[in-house]
């Protein structure tokens, strides 16, 4: 098989959640097990940092392994979902694995696919562990991709775990209450090992406490660290600029930030958190190495589609949050705009609330309903309806595509297009 046949085997022969629906997420990590045993359990012949949460865990883990790797580390990156290429997944000191990589992986373990019958997910996990192993990296980022305790990434033994909120998401598979989402994301907390937290939530906190005592690991709660964290954008050159300041230190070091979302001052927070950790460890991380990762994150890892500005004239930005909590976040950024009307580019998967979410955006913009380009998507004249309940008012769109460029075509040059609602919508269009 080529890399598109093999891509094609992939998507049409084994269960993929994020292109379906709920009946192929699995309750277990037997087949990941199997598979890593097959593979000689790679997991194990490398350290690795785990981190999951409900949002900003991708930013996190992007930043944390820029960090690594501007400090010297050989360091392996798998996150998901990826938006355009399916090797956006795992990189190697920011770099996609290469095409053969993936057809080789796939047509040695073929037959070992057809005795386990594992999911798109899992076989993803195992090509990345398999790959991390043989590459010999110092330390590998790994993303959860779904909840945590049964997610097939937590067959691995971290040195340090990051969770980084709580919200509303998932509830069908994770739980109708957010102490039961905790649990769920509480299950990457292993025995012995630290764990950072990244937000204190009254609701949730004990769940994380209780948990780590159980497990004998230390806990830190992110924001009940110390200090002062505050930012302003940057006229000269859009990035940015972050000051924390130690308030046992009276001590405040200046950070630049590319990824300009300001809800990132949370993620940044969580992530010099985590890098406090790692240097208790061992690991040789000096705010040099800090600063200069910072500012290019994207360049760096490859990140895309937070707060990411596409064109200036007129002024269009997409985002990937889309559960309530993220699009709180970028509501507040939106508001932070200086612009004459907005043009809100907006599709959804069907096994969202979308009440909650369609309940918080603003009644004076023209909306440019669509469907991302996957099973799971939501019709756009459905959404269209749902919005209606809201006052929402638009017209919806046979593509993406179509929405986007009837939105631009609207625009004046001091609007603003937004695109978001969903991070299949934001990955047609990056």
């Amino acid at each position: 098989m080529n890399y598109q046949q093999t891509l094609d085997y992939l998507y049409t022969q084994l269960p993929m959640f994020t292109r379906e629906d709920r009946k192929t997420f699995k309750k277990d990590l037997t087949n990941t097990l199997a598979l890593c045993a097959i593979l000689d359990n790679p997991q194990q012949r490398f350290k690795s940092v785990h981190v999951g949460g409900t949002n900003g865990k991708g930013s996190t883990s992007h930043m944390l392994a820029a960090i690594l790797q501007v400090a010297g580390y050989k360091t392996g990156l798998y996150t998901s979902p990826h938006l355009r290429d399916f090797r956006e997944r795992i990189r190697i000191n920011g770099q996609m694995i290469s095409e053969q990589t993936v057809v080789d992986f796939v047509t040695a373990n073929r037959k070992n696919f057809e005795d386990i019958q594992p999911s798109f997910f899992e076989m993803t996990v195992a090509l990345a562990f398999d790959v991390f192993a043989k590459e010999r990296v110092d330390i590998a980022v790994v993303e959860v991709g779904l909840g945590g305790r049964l997610d097939s990434t937590n067959v691995i033994m971290p040195i340090l775990s990051v969770i980084t909120n709580i919200g509303w998401d998932h509830m069908n598979m994770l739980g109708n209450t957010l102490e039961l989402i905790a649990g769920e994301k509480a299950g990457i907390i292993k025995p012995g090992i630290p764990v950072v937290i990244g937000e204190h939530q009254p609701d949730v906190a004990h769940v994380f406490t209780k948990k780590a005592e159980k497990e004998g690991s230390g806990i830190c709660f992110a924001s009940d660290v110390k200090s002062k964290v505050e930012s302003r954008k940057s006229k000269a050159d859009g990035l940015l600029d972050v000051s924390v300041t130690a308030d046992s230190e009276l001590h405040t070091v200046d950070f630049q930030l590319d990824l300009t979302g300001t809800y990132q001052l949370k993620n940044v927070r969580t992530v010099l958190t985590a890098v406090d950790e790692l240097r208790k460890q061992g690991f040789n991380i000096t705010d040099e190495h800090i600063a200069t990762a910072l500012r290019q994150v994207k360049t760096l890892t490859g990140l895309h589609g937070r707060w990411e500005t596409l064109l200036t004239q007129p002024l269009t930005i997409c985002d990937t949050g889309h559960n309530p909590d993220g699009v709180e976040e970028v509501m507040k950024n939106i508001a932070a705009v200086n612009y004459e009307h907005l043009h809100f580019v907006i599709g959804m998967v069907n096994d969202k609330d979308t009440s909650k979410v369609l309940s918080m955006l603003p009644k004076d913009a023209t909306y440019y309903f669509c469907k991302p380009n996957i099973p799971r998507g939501l019709s756009a004249e459905i959404l269209q309806e749902q919005a209606a309940v809201f006052n929402l008012r638009g017209r919806s769109y046979p593509s993406v595509q179509a929405a986007y460029d009837a939105a631009r075509k609207a625009a004046g040059d001091n609007d603003l297009v937004f695109i978001g609602g969903s991070t299949f919508v934001v990955a047609e269009v990056v």
